[in-house]
Formats: structure tokens, C-alpha cells, sequence
């Protein structure tokens, strides 16, 4: 009897590490989404604990997988994320339909380069009726300091089309600058007012350059949206390369952590590479001057312009 004891503790105590191993890994899963969704949004630690009225020290241990969020923490992060409480959850695709889990089961098994080729053509099927739709609409996107509005300008001037910045529409519409708005009203009601601009935009310009902010991929209705109704074109550069140009405009802020700002903007390109990837060209402005840009973006526009 006492060799059974022993062998039943044996197994409790197995047991128990492997449920605290899974719970591990739980939050570990959720520190991730967090931080991911943080980046890709372009917030930092700091605001997004002010807008989710959590500590940042306790925000900083949910994101690392150590801190174990109450449902109503966890809450409070999802919406100033913008987000449904269930998207930080990894188990949440548990109810999936057999058919959905199929086929997230079968790109679980595909190599990761294939995925962008994969989403392209997922996209063609999706927006095949409506590809005449796309008029002569080019749409410039990527983070701030690539280049988007500068070569945009230039370009709509060349063309003798209208430019259109998105957030200067925004800002016309509610009266107030952008960060202001945000602060103001909260990330929601920025993305409702981008996503009725944008609509205006396609309803009144069969031909236009259009130049968005950066985190509009972080809202999949209104980046589907300008993917299906305009041409897309990625402006990127070097991490080294936006900040500098961004402190060329005048903006010291990036500076006043330098470390750590380096560390948040290689952390927002990382979260938002694979919805920037979805545009259909990329054009990365790295070492150049805007004249050999332009030529680049001119060569990949071509097509679109003769449409």
C-alpha cells in the first residue's frame, strides 16, 4: 500500500508540472498577442497601459508570459487594442467550424515562405469581381520616414492627379489633429473616421494618389478595403533610415529613448511586415535619393496608370 502511495503522488506530481507547464504556456501565448497587437498598432507600453488603465510594470510581466490577467484586465487590453477579447486568446479558434480547422491545420503544415504567395492568391479569388474597381487609385503605405508622402506628392504632381493624405482628411473631418483625436475620442473612433474617408475617397476619385497611415493594417476591414478599391505599393526602408528621416522633420521624439525607440520600431515593422507584404508591389527607398525612387515607383505604377 505504501509503494502505491508513493506511485500515486508520482503521478499527481506529474501531473501537476504538466498542467503548470500548459498554463506556462498559456500566458506565454497571450503575452505574445499582446505584444504583437501593441506593435502593430504603434503603441507603446506606456499608452497602451493608459488607455487600458493597467500598470505598466504589470502590463510589461503580462507581455513577458509571467503576469496571469484577470478576465476583466484582460478586457480592458483587448478594447484599447480595438480588439475582441477572444483575438488574445490562443485557444479561441477552439469552435472553428471542421472546415476552417482544415484548413488553418493544413497552412500549420506549409513553410512559412510559401504563405505570401499563398495569401496572393487566396486575395485574387476573393477580389477577382471586383478587380476593374481598383479605377487608377494607387495607395501608398508603410510606416512614416519611408518616404510615402514625399514621393506621393511628386508622383500626383507628374501625373496631374489629386493627392490625397488620408489622415489630413481625418483631421478636416473632426476638427482636430490626429494625435489629439486619439487622445480625445480613443483609437476606435480614429479607425471609423480612416475608414469613412477612405470610403469617401474611392466614391469621388476614379484616379488618385493616396497616402495612409501606417497602422492602417492594423484594422483588417479598412486595410481589405483599400487592397480591394486602389493599387497597392509598399514603401519601406531600413529601421536606421526611417528614424532618421523622421528627425529630419523636425520630430526629436524617437530620441528621447533612443534605445528603446530603435527596439519599438523594429518591433512594429516585425507585426506589421506580413500585412504590409499583402500590397501588390514593394518599393524600398534605402540609400536613395527621390529622384531614383520616383523612377523605381514610376516603372511599378505603370500598368496601372495605362488601366
Amino acid at each position: 500500500m505504501a509503494g502505491q502511495a508513493v506511485g500515486g503522488r508520482r503521478v499527481a506530481g506529474a501531473a501537476t508540472q504538466t498542467a503548470a507547464g500548459s498554463v506556462k504556456a498559456f500566458l506565454a501565448a497571450i503575452g505574445t498577442a499582446v505584444r504583437r497587437n501593441r506593435a502593430k498598432r504603434g503603441m507603446t507600453r506606456r499608452q497602451l497601459a493608459q488607455a487600458s488603465e493597467t500598470s505598466e510594470r504589470y502590463l510589461a510581466q503580462i507581455e513577458s508570459g509571467s503576469g496571469n490577467p484577470s478576465v476583466s484586465v484582460l478586457r480592458a487590453i483587448a478594447l484599447a487594442l480595438d480588439l475582441d477579447p477572444a483575438a488574445l486568446l490562443p485557444e479561441a479558434s477552439a469552435g472553428r467550424s471542421a472546415a476552417a480547422g482544415h484548413v488553418l491545420d493544413l497552412l500549420a503544415q506549409m513553410p512559412a515562405g510559401e504563405w505570401p504567395a499563398l495569401i496572393k492568391d487566396i486575395e485574387g479569388r476573393v477580389m477577382r469581381t471586383e478587380q476593374a474597381d481598383r479605377g487608377r487609385r494607387i495607395a501608398l503605405i508603410g510606416l512614416r520616414g519611408a518616404g510615402k508622402s514625399t514621393l506621393g506628392r511628386v508622383l500626383a504632381q507628374q501625373l496631374g492627379w489629386p493627392f490625397i493624405e488620408l489622415d489630413r482628411l481625418v483631421e478636416e473631418d473632426y476638427g482636430a489633429s490626429i494625435p489629439d483625436l486619439m487622445e480625445m475620442a480613443g483609437t476606435a473612433t480614429f479607425r471609423r473616421h480612416e475608414r469613412s474617408a477612405l470610403s469617401r475617397v474611392i466614391a469621388e476619385h476614379e484616379a488618385a494618389i493616396v497616402t495612409t497611415a501606417g497602422g492602417i493594417v492594423a484594422d483588417p476591414e479598412t486595410y481589405a478595403l483599400l487592397l480591394r478599391r486602389s493599387h497597392t505599393v509598399w514603401i519601406k526602408a531600413r529601421p536606421e533610415e526611417h528614424m532618421s528621416r523622421v528627425m529630419a522633420q523636425g520630430d526629436f521624439r524617437p530620441m528621447a529613448q533612443n534605445r528603446q525607440a530603435m527596439d519599438d520600431l523594429v518591433a512594429i515593422l516585425d507585426a506589421r511586415r506580413t500585412d504590409y507584404a499583402r500590397a501588390e508591389a514593394a518599393l524600398d527607398t534605402s540609400g536613395e535619393a527621390v529622384e531614383q525612387s520616383l523612377a523605381k515607383l514610376l516603372r511599378l505604377v505603370e500598368r496601372w496608370i495605362r488601366s
